[in-house]
């Protein structure tokens, strides 16, 4: 890709060849603008620099690297996260998942997160509620590194835990726990597309048939959940009915799915008996 120096941020906002919404991001942060900055310089020049930087991000987007991962960030239930390929890239639908476990979770509440990553729903939690004890925990200590940071920016108080799922948490109990773990089946085109291809393998599929990481949380919750407490997960848009089954033979009461804003049941869950 082709920047040249001298150009107008306005000339390069209408002419870099991504999507209006990307050339605005990347000319932020790149430039080092604001998006009014972005309108009251419009008619500012670039020096070869700074051509040279906004060249190499056009590049790798062009390449399909995701957004996130150039400009270093993601929004997440209005706040800022820094994701790294380390971590999965927050994602709106996950957005529900956070709305129930605030909708369920008693004051003063206990919750845990199971694999974490970026700390997108541990943080956005800790963040709404100020009453609650949070716990994050990951397998990955690089993700528990991001974690930690997207903690200390949004001013969250969020215990972090290494752990490889309940390994680490002997014996202790919690008023509600909540996942988005791996759910995508081996082999699904998914991904080999898009935005998938430059995230963790391991933090999407379970290299299996996309259930194994829900069976061992729905499995093991009970044994750290106070009678009654909420288990809430986020799974793959056609597998609802699969997990509704899986926490009934658990014993799980009052097990339900809801819908994310495309009208797909996208979180289900239920309380330990």
């Amino acid at each position: 890709m082709d920047v040249k120096a001298g150009a107008t941020v306005a000339a390069l906002q209408a002419g870099l060849p991504l999507e209006p919404l990307e050339n605005r991001i990347l000319l932020c942060h790149a430039l080092g603008l604001t998006r009014v900055g972005l309108i009251t310089q419009s008619e500012r020049t670039i020096t070869d620099t700074e051509a040279a930087t906004l060249a190499a991000l056009v590049e790798r987007r062009l390449h399909g690297e995701p957004i996130a991962y150039i400009v270093g960030r993601r929004e997440f239930f209005g706040l800022d996260f820094r994701v790294t390929s380390a971590v999965l890239i927050p994602r709106p639908d996950t957005e529900l998942l956070v709305e129930l476990a605030l909708a369920h979770l008693p004051q003063q509440g206990r919750v845990l997160d199971m694999g974490t990553g970026s700390g997108a729903i541990a943080v956005a939690i800790a963040h709404t509620r100020r009453d609650a004890q949070v716990t994050a925990l990951d397998v990955s200590p690089a993700a528990l590194d991001i974690a930690r940071q997207n903690a200390v920016t949004n001013g969250a108080r969020v215990r972090l835990v290494q752990s490889d799922w309940f390994a680490a948490i002997s014996g202790e109990r919690f008023d509600m726990v909540v996942s988005n773990p791996p759910y995508i089946a081996k082999g699904d085109a998914h991904l080999s597309q898009g935005d998938l291809r430059f995230e963790p393998s391991g933090a999407l599929t379970d290299h299996a048939d996309g259930l194994s990481a829900l069976r061992i949380i729905i499995a093991g919750a009970p044994g750290h959940l106070e009678p009654g407490g909420w288990l809430l997960m986020e799974h793959g848009y056609d597998q609802a009915a699969q997990v509704r089954q899986l926490l009934e033979e658990h014993g799980y009461v009052d097990v339900a799915s809801w819908r994310d804003l495309a009208g797909i049941e996208r979180v289900t869950g239920g309380r330990a008996p």
